[in-house]
């Protein structure tokens, strides 16, 4: 039996700024889906894997790489998601700074910008659904590894690493347990740098201790996270 079927990756690119939660999109260039905003992807070449796609969507659609892309899902059993043919799509995410990258649209791409996941545009394709699995997968990663180290300045308040927790996931948390659970694994230390608050005494800088904080990444945690 003959197939007419196309296969697509797709990225999810999770960045933090001003406290909340932002993913990137780009502006479509071409075709009927002209000028709708959608996640950086495309299709994938004859000769190339997946994971190198996904690398080079990003790069010719938004101008940018990233340190690691996590594959999140495989997206297929809605027959019609593209109006065009029958397309399969992988989707990748990752997690990053977006104040270390300088955005550039590209190739199909008109323009990239940043939005935040509580503002989004109409989406095209299925990109709004993929966007909210992606962010039930961050949400429950937050349980078992610790995130941060690619989302947070060198140093931080770690009232700032708790805002971070709270906005991933949407609820406020027991800011005194929290603090007990990230500095008992080791992840954060204390630096010698303090930084003045509006008000109040000088506050505490912090920063990840890379070889713990890439260690327990690797090992994975049971952190279970009390909400206020």
């Amino acid at each position: 039996m003959k197939q007419n079927i196309k296969v697509a990756v797709d990225a999810i690119v999770f960045g933090y700024s001003h406290n909340q939660l932002m993913v990137l999109l780009i502006r479509r260039k071409y075709g009927e889906l002209k000028g709708q905003w959608a996640l950086p992807g495309g299709f994938v070449k004859d000769d190339e894997g997946l994971d190198t796609a996904v690398v080079r969507e990003l790069q010719e659609e938004a101008g940018i790489s990233v340190n690691f892309l996590e594959q999140l899902y495989t997206f297929g059993d809605q027959v019609d998601r593209d109006p065009r043919f029958r397309v399969i799509s992988v989707a990748y995410f990752a997690l990053v700074n977006p104040s270390r990258l300088v955005l550039k649209a590209d190739t199909d791409a008109d323009d990239a910008q940043w939005f935040p996941i509580q503002g989004l545009p109409a989406l095209a394709f299925d990109h709004a659904d993929i966007i909210r699995m992606a962010v039930a997968r961050l949400q429950s990663k937050l349980q078992y590894q610790p995130v941060g180290f690619d989302l947070l300045p060198e140093q931080f308040l770690f009232s700032d690493l708790e805002q971070l927790y709270a906005t991933i996931l949407d609820q406020a948390i027991d800011r005194r347990n929290f603090r007990k659970k990230i500095l008992s694994l080791g992840v954060v230390e204390e630096t010698t740098q303090k930084v003045q608050q509006q008000s109040g005494r000088p506050a505490m800088l912090f920063r990840f201790n890379k070889r713990k904080y890439q260690k327990l990444q690797k090992e994975g945690i049971s952190f279970e996270i009390k909400f206020a």
